[in-house]
């Protein structure tokens, strides 16, 4: 009785795809870390520009602004991916490529596959977009924490006026 399971093709890595795929996460890591610290210094100086404010959306300002820089890097790494994709003629269009590509850096996940003998970058691009996706939660926990500590001292005062529940 024959088998009707299709057979996938025959894959082995290729020193090839290791080193593209060490290319692409060194690329992407180092991009990370000059966001991050563009992340940090503009906050830095959004800080020294508004003072120490008393209002929550002044407050929270430096915190939204963080957010949508380390948004902007990522969407800037997934780009590189995607134009490797393209350069190796992996998809049909630049569209295809990135959403490919950011599918696979957050971990979601894609309809689309890669060439096979490219197989290896669809893990290694989910691993880069692991270490980048801790990295940025470990800088905005830290504003984020600075936000709040911010807060918690501004209601301190007020805690102490009020007289003591029995």
């Amino acid at each position: 009785m024959m088998s009707t399971t299709p057979v996938e093709p025959l894959y082995v890595t290729s020193l090839d795809e290791i080193f593209w795929a060490g290319t692409l996460m060194a690329i992407t890591m180092a991009m990370h870390g000059f966001g991050m610290l563009a992340v940090l210094r503009v906050n830095f100086a959004i800080k020294n520009r508004i003072g120490t404010n008393e209002g929550l959306i002044l407050g929270i300002f430096p915190l939204i602004i963080a957010s949508w820089m380390i948004m902007f890097v990522h969407l800037a790494e997934v780009g590189v991916w995607a134009a490797f994709f393209m350069w190796q003629g992996a998809f049909a269009n630049g569209s295809l490529s990135y959403y490919f590509s950011l599918n696979e850096y957050t971990t979601v996940g894609s309809n689309f596959n890669l060439p096979v003998h490219w197989r290896l970058l669809e893990g290694m691009i989910a691993t880069t977009g692991l270490l980048t996706f801790a990295w940025s939660t470990g800088i905005l926990l830290t504003l984020a924490q600075e936000f709040q500590d911010q807060r918690t001292r501004l209601f301190e005062p007020r805690r102490q006026k009020q007289p003591a529940k029995p």
